[in-house]
């Protein structure tokens, strides 16, 4: 049975990159900005790129932010964020914001995004394959071993409560890797250019 997902375009999406890594892992995919196509869609991914406040900005005036709300109040279904879509999916995130107060987020996971605070010989954006080390079991992270390879591009990274912490890496005093709360999930890292592993955890999420 094909899994029938919605990519939700709020205007800051590497969208051919994603949608083609989930065709390939069995998925029927749509793309959308229309909020009203949320409603009866049965996976949600969030990607992005740039900032926090521009695409938080984008889902607001698109009637994103509430169609998103509303659809998994009313049925609770698996969503995935990737890169700037797991930080939109927080409570706060300072980047992009006029001023130090931040803009809120869609607060479907606890937390806060900041900038990122590099340690003696590493640079900010932190660019390139890393590391990402499960911190405890999850579906999203099913066969995907500790220390498997994934790649990044970001300055900012999403705190969180240790309960909805599910990876980290080691990179500018460790930062959370990728994160959940019930059936929402995001990932700090790009899984569709991050070959076996990422499609192997994108599989993983058309499973859930």
């Amino acid at each position: 049975m094909t899994t029938s997902v919605l990519i939700v375009d709020h205007g800051l999406c590497n969208l051919d990159s994603i949608g083609r890594a989930l065709t390939e892992c069995g998925a029927r995919v749509a793309v959308s900005a229309d909020p009203k196509d949320i409603a009866g869609a049965g996976r949600l991914v969030l990607p992005g790129v740039g900032t926090f406040a521009r695409g938080m900005a984008n889902l607001h005036d698109r009637g994103l932010a509430a169609a998103l709300h509303e659809g998994l109040a009313q049925h609770p279904r698996p969503l995935l964020g990737v890169c700037l879509g797991l930080q939109l999916l927080a409570e706060w995130g300072a980047e992009g914001a006029a001023g130090d107060e931040g803009t809120p987020g869609l607060g479907l996971i606890p937390g806060r995004v900041e900038r990122l605070d590099p340690r003696p010989g590493e640079r900010l954006p932190h660019v390139g394959w890393n590391q990402v080390h499960p911190r405890r079991d999850h579906p999203l992270f099913r066969g995907v071993a500790d220390g498997a390879d994934v790649y990044f591009v970001h300055s900012f990274a999403l705190r969180c409560p240790e309960e909805n912490r599910l990876a980290e890496t080691d990179y500018a005093g460790g930062f959370t890797a990728a994160a959940a709360n019930g059936l929402v999930c995001g990932v700090q890292f790009h899984p569709e250019k991050s070959q076996h592993v990422g499609f192997t955890l994108i599989r993983n999420f058309l499973a859930m």
